[in-house]
């Protein structure tokens, strides 16, 4: 009598660089329920063309990726770096740990300031310390705003009806208001980025917040497959204008600005109802207004002012994971921070 004996087949992280391996990880991610932009091909040609490094990590077993992470690279003077990973890793958490300790090492070895990471649902205990022999740096809550960590999201399956009736009331009206007013909405070029870039620098003044240089804008327009350049017009003036994205079902607001002295005529309210309707039009499920503050936020919270505006549009607030950040070089990282600060 003979018998058989199965053998596990040990995970392998690897960095996925071929494009066998990349069109693996393409359909892994596109398929896998908290697959996101963010960790996405699309999101890694648009950060290279902004001039960034990304590696894709992967755990291998049986020829088929279990978990995964996509790691933009951000370089600064003198070699060093920081590290981010936006919403993700991707795993159904047993290899979550082998996955990040490799990226450490790896972020340890290439002068790293620090490594972030936004997960897009709650990870395990793990760190250095984790493993045998290891280390105590321990990953830490982050002060940052880079990844919301809450968002509301329409759902774009329901008639154009419902989804405004699911809407709040100013929200509809408003959106009447700009339509009375005689507020147009069209396609934008690349030509439309200095024009829209002028109202940013505007609002970002008003509402205090950074912006990135106008070649960034341009570059999610030219760069970012499936991007979209919505503008509101009145009069022939520029009063507001829309860049978003459409992936894998979903249609996201990404940057938006408008003229202050035309906020009577409330063309933001229509630029976002008309994304609405394109991103239905491209086959979307659902529409992503990216980012508000959290339910328990205090009133001192930076999106206070952007939360209560979308929140107009009704749609299902959706809460992930605090974002996560390991220090690795906690002097210069300061002095990095610094810098940022008041440079930019």
């Amino acid at each position: 009598m003979t018998s058989s004996k199965l053998y596990h087949v040990p995970v392998t992280i690897r960095l996925l660089t071929t494009a066998a391996d990349l069109a693996l990880y393409d359909a892994w991610v596109k398929n896998h329920p908290l697959g996101t932009l963010w960790q996405s091909l699309e999101w890694k040609a648009y950060q290279e063309a902004l001039g960034r490094q990304v590696r894709v990590y992967a755990g291998i077993e049986d020829e088929q990726i279990v978990a995964s992470a996509l790691v933009v690279i951000d370089r600064t003077a003198f070699g060093l770096s920081t590290w981010d990973i936006a919403k993700g890793p991707l795993s159904d958490n047993t290899h979550v740990t082998d996955l990040l300790n490799r990226i450490e090492q790896d972020a340890h070895s290439s002068q790293c300031l620090s490594l972030s990471m936004s997960p897009g649902t709650p990870l395990p205990s793990w760190g250095r310390g984790g493993r045998e022999g290891g280390g105590d740096r321990q990953w830490k809550q982050s002060r940052r705003h880079e990844h919301p960590s809450t968002t509301r999201i329409l759902d774009l399956t329901q008639p154009e009806d419902s989804i405004l009736a699911q809407m709040h009331q100013k929200g509809r009206y408003n959106i009447r208001v700009a339509e009375r007013h005689g507020v147009q909405v069209r396609q934008g070029t690349t030509d439309d980025v200095p024009a829209f870039y002028k109202l940013l620098k505007g609002t970002a003044g008003r509402d205090g917040f950074g912006i990135h240089p106008q070649a960034h804008y341009g570059r999610f327009l030219t760069d970012l497959k499936n991007s979209f350049f919505l503008l509101a017009t009145h009069e022939r003036k520029t009063v507001a204008g829309l860049l978003g994205v459409t992936w894998n079902n979903t249609g996201f607001y990404y940057y938006g600005a408008s003229d202050h002295g035309s906020r009577a005529l409330m063309a933001p309210y229509l630029l976002q109802w008309e994304a609405m309707k394109y991103s239905k039009e491209q086959g979307c499920a659902t529409y992503d207004l990216l980012g508000i503050a959290p339910p328990d936020a205090g009133l001192g919270h930076p999106w206070q002012g952007i939360s209560s505006f979308k929140e107009k549009f009704g749609g299902t607030v959706v809460t992930y994971p605090p974002e996560q950040q390991l220090i690795l070089k906690p002097l210069m990282n300061t002095l990095l921070h610094v810098k940022r600060k008041v440079l930019g």
